[in-house]
């Protein structure tokens, strides 16, 4: 494949330079497209490199007739048909960390944003108001934070915490990482409902599955302590919104800090929760940080060099 044909979907016009110097004859959109835009505006396309909120489903797949090869910048690769691929023997790659740290750090963004008041400061200094009373901030040291999941981003999560606010931490995960934990100064539970009952700060960080969808539901609300502080950087359905609304009502839960929502795609399904002066949303903005944006395109870069001079694709989704 001497040139072949490359397609960059959600490419932003801040990294279409970056896309033209490592492919010069690239052809790029800024937009998610649908399906069917995809197949007709560009129906030539044999790399395919695309984002989030681009569906590359069975008629894309079958639609564009020389398609070689899926990429997605994301760890996350559920928008692609899996199935529709392999059966066309095509490879899908993924960058399975493109800057853990960063949503670690915005983890840490909301949360400080959130129990330090510093909207709220912000605001009465806007106004002139230059005084402190009533914004009393609460201190993460010796609180104890509880993690759901330890994977790449759960990890920096503790070891921000625990070594830098000196927090207790104390994770659950299917498949704990005793080194990690001692490298970060964790401690695993044995069960979920530890987590729920012993947290005075509560951040999810697992996928979304069948067996996670509503993970935070009345049930497992009920099990924490009064005052709780949720945060959410990973996906919105983990969080029966409904659920979350009645907990933030009684003062079950604290404070919530989103950077995803269950109906992302309409979030009007969530204005009952987004209007709650308890609630901090950010529009899924986690990733989106100078050196993960880099990193998406470097290794997406890599995977199609490997792919055109014949050599092993290291980041290969598994099962293809």
């Amino acid at each position: 494949m001497a040139h072949p044909i490359i397609t960059f979907s959600e490419a932003e016009a801040e990294d279409q330079p970056k896309i033209l110097k490592a492919f010069p004859k690239a052809q790029f959109c800024e937009k998610a497209l649908t399906p069917d835009e995809l197949i007709t505006q560009f129906p030539d396309t044999e790399i395919l490199c695309v984002f989030i909120y681009t569906q590359v489903d069975a008629k894309v797949i079958q639609g564009l007739k020389n398609l070689k090869l899926i990429i997605t910048r994301s760890v996350g690769y559920d928008h692609i048909d899996l199935k529709a691929a392999k059966e066309r023997n095509i490879p899908v790659c993924n960058v399975p960390d493109y800057g853990s740290h960063v949503i670690a750090e915005h983890v840490f963004a909301l949360l400080l944003s959130t129990i330090r008041c510093i909207k709220a400061g912000d605001e009465r200094v806007e106004h002139c108001e230059f005084d402190f009373h009533g914004l009393r901030g609460v201190a993460l040291k010796g609180k104890t934070l509880g993690l759901v999941g330890t994977g790449k981003i759960g990890k920096n999560v503790a070891r921000i915490a625990s070594m830098g606010f000196l927090m207790n931490v104390l994770a659950y995960d299917v498949h704990p990482d005793r080194e990690a934990a001692r490298e970060c100064h964790f401690q695993y539970a044995s069960d979920l409902e530890t987590i729920w009952e012993k947290a005075d700060i509560i951040s999810l960080h697992v996928p979304l599955l069948p067996s996670t969808k509503h993970l935070i539901n009345d049930q497992s609300l009920s099990k924490m302590k009064q005052g709780t502080i949720l945060i959410n950087t990973a996906r919105g359905g983990l969080i029966n919104t409904k659920a979350l609304v009645k907990a933030l009502h009684s003062g079950k839960i604290a404070h919530a800090t989103l950077d995803v929502l269950e109906h992302e795609q309409n979030i009007e399904e969530d204005r009952a929760l987004i209007d709650l002066p308890q609630v901090v949303t950010t529009p899924h903005i986690a990733f989106y940080a100078d050196d993960s944006m880099q990193c998406m395109y470097d290794e997406s870069f890599a995977t199609i060099e490997h792919f055109l001079k014949g050599e092993k694709l290291t980041h290969k989704v598994e099962g293809l």
